[in-house]
């Protein structure tokens, strides 16, 4: 069993070490290679706008991580094709379908990029180019291979010609059309020749090479060659659906409707989650991942542990059934706290509607699983995740909860993939994010941001003033964006956009993303009117930022439009992470 995964960056250990193992393997395998080229492997993942396009790479690894093969797939933006630079499977795992695996996800990539299609060199298979019958055979088991998806020899040309002399077999230029049975016009095709030569081979190529080879292009519509190993109602069509490496790990807290508070009228109900589901079910873009479970510590290394033990402690001691809410708020002194614990829900919350029954600490506990597992997942080289939970925790602060929260789960990811990288936390709940701003108003390592109905009239009322920017090392990296109680769709995506760049300007490694749905239109606890259409493109907004997102869910309690604005949002994300064009790359020049 083997699992085809993409790898965007090196940000995270697995990218880098897995990367490092890619090259070694194409030192090993390909022995007459360029150290260049193999280096541009990893240099065009950081710096694409050095070569005029980028890498995309897909591993295959076993269930221990081992490298089994690895595809390396250039992107030409600018003319809309793709070229498969490098494709192998390990020696000892031939014929176990890794190649073919490998070769329909990148079909799968190109297609969903609206690429014109895939260029590819094979090495030739006619007795005048190659006098050994062993190399012939082999070469055509890859011609074979490539024509079962259609790709053939672009003929009539002088592609082939040797760049140096003494150079033996020189290789045909193949064209695999993605199954769209469109002819490759000649003005077209010498671009992308001319792109081929003098971006990825531009130290080898001299000028007068380059003019001769796109000069030979002189068939319109381009010729290519007849199927010479398959039939063509035998060539594998495109699988147009999600494909596994691509599809939302989703963390759901299967813990939640353990805290179901039945006084009427209280909105943060199981009924959220169910809502949510529905409206992701209609899509292929998740697959369900189930939590882990994780230590405590990772819960006090940002809430008082006094907190956290009175928390816990008050849960144990309620009766089933039974809910308390804080009537006392002493004026903290941290040497006195009152002693009674019903008085003491008040020393530790914020408001009067944030009930604790006996199971809100499992419940809590639990949504911080969800959390810790998505950040683990990203940490493994996954682009995105979703942590699905209730309650929510973005109003918990580090001695405090309220708004609903008792734990704060996008913080505490937060602060595990501090561990290895900066970590920007956008949230666009309707609410401010009080609880994120104060764990981390004095630290640089995370930036926090918020776009949120101003405190004058929205909870918590006491904080997401814009003039809030940190202390300390974290002066400047934290963003208050409040906004008025009525804005239209436009107004908020000014807000957004200004939030983007300044996570942009940042240039985190992760991304932590507290999702609130209650910024709809008709959310009983929000004044905007944001629709189906608005979340898809907010989504697409910050999907463009290609972060490694673990995004958790926090508010949105119009349960009948829940899951349309859930799965609307993620389909926008998605687009915008995988399929737009990189935004770095828009509008560069060819040569």
């Amino acid at each position: 069993m083997f699992r085809i995964r993409r790898i965007f960056d090196r940000t995270t250990p697995a990218n880098r070490e897995i990367v490092n193992r890619i090259q070694s393997t194409l030192r090993d395998i390909f022995i007459d290679e360029r150290e260049e080229s193999i280096l541009k492997v990893s240099r065009t993942l950081e710096d694409p706008l050095r070569y005029r396009y980028r890498s995309i790479i897909f591993v295959a690894e076993g269930a221990d991580s081992r490298l089994l093969g690895a595809a390396v797939l250039l992107h030409f933006p600018d003319l809309s094709f793709c070229y498969l630079d490098y494709i192998f499977s390990s020696p000892d795992k031939a014929g176990r379908g890794i190649g073919s695996a490998l070769y329909e996800r990148l079909r799968t990539e190109a297609h969903s990029l609206k690429c014109r299609g895939i260029f590819l060199e094979c090495p030739q298979e006619k007795p005048e180019s190659v006098k050994d019958p062993a190399i012939i055979r082999e070469n055509i088991a890859r011609l074979k291979f490539y024509e079962r998806y259609g790709a053939r020899p672009i003929v009539n040309t002088r592609y082939e010609t040797p760049l140096m002399d003494d150079d033996a077999n020189p290789p045909y230029l193949l064209y695999d059309d993605l199954g769209q049975r469109r002819r490759l016009r000649k003005r077209e095709t010498r671009e992308i020749v001319r792109a081929i030569l003098e971006r990825k081979y531009n130290s080898l190529c001299p000028v007068e090479y380059v003019e001769m080879v796109v000069g030979s292009f002189h068939d319109d519509p381009v010729r290519i060659r007849e199927p010479h190993f398959v039939k063509p109602e035998l060539i594998k069509p495109i699988d147009k659906g999600t494909p596994r490496d691509m599809q939302i790990p989703l963390i759901v807290n299967e813990k939640h409707e353990i805290h179901h508070i039945g006084e009427r009228g209280y909105v943060e109900a199981p009924v959220r989650i169910r809502s949510i589901m529905k409206g992701l079910d209609q899509s292929d873009l998740f697959e369900r991942c189930k939590p882990a479970k994780y230590p405590e510590s990772h819960i006090t290394a940002i809430h008082d542990p006094g907190y956290v033990s009175y928390f816990k402690m008050i849960c144990r001691k309620l009766p089933e059934g039974k809910s308390i809410y804080p009537y006392v708020f002493p004026i903290r002194n941290h040497s006195r706290p009152p002693k009674e614990l019903l008085v003491r829900a008040g020393y530790y919350c914020i408001d009067t509607f944030t009930p604790l029954n006996k199971n809100a600490y499992l419940a809590a506990k639990r949504a911080v699983d969800c959390a810790l597992t998505g950040a683990d997942l990203l940490l493994k080289g996954t682009m995105l995740s979703y942590a699905l939970v209730r309650p929510p925790g973005h109003h918990a602060g580090p001695e405090y909860f309220g708004g609903f929260c008792y734990f704060n789960s996008g913080a505490v990811a937060a602060n595990k993939l501090s561990g290895n990288g900066k970590v920007a936390i956008l949230d666009i709940d309707y609410h401010h994010g009080n609880g994120q701003q104060d764990i981390f108003y004095s630290r640089k390592d995370v930036m926090t941001l918020s776009i949120h109905g101003h405190p004058s009239f929205a909870y918590p009322y006491f904080s997401g003033f814009k003039e809030e920017v940190g202390e300390g090392d974290g002066i400047g990296f934290n963003h208050n964006i409040p906004l008025k109680e009525r804005i239209d769709s436009l107004k908020y995506r000014d807000a957004l956009e200004s939030a983007v760049r300044a996570v942009k300007k940042y240039d985190p490694d992760f991304l932590v993303l507290p999702l609130g749905l209650d910024t709809a239109r008709g959310d009983p606890t929000g004044t905007w009117d944001l629709s189906a259409r608005d979340f898809e493109l907010n989504g697409k907004m910050i999907g463009s930022l290609r972060l490694p997102t673990l995004v958790v869910q926090e508010g949105g309690y119009k349960n009948r439009i829940l899951g349309t604005n859930a799965r609307s949002f993620f389909r926008g994300f998605f687009e915008g992470t995988y399929t737009s064009e990189p935004v770095k790359l828009i509008g560069m020049s060819r040569v």
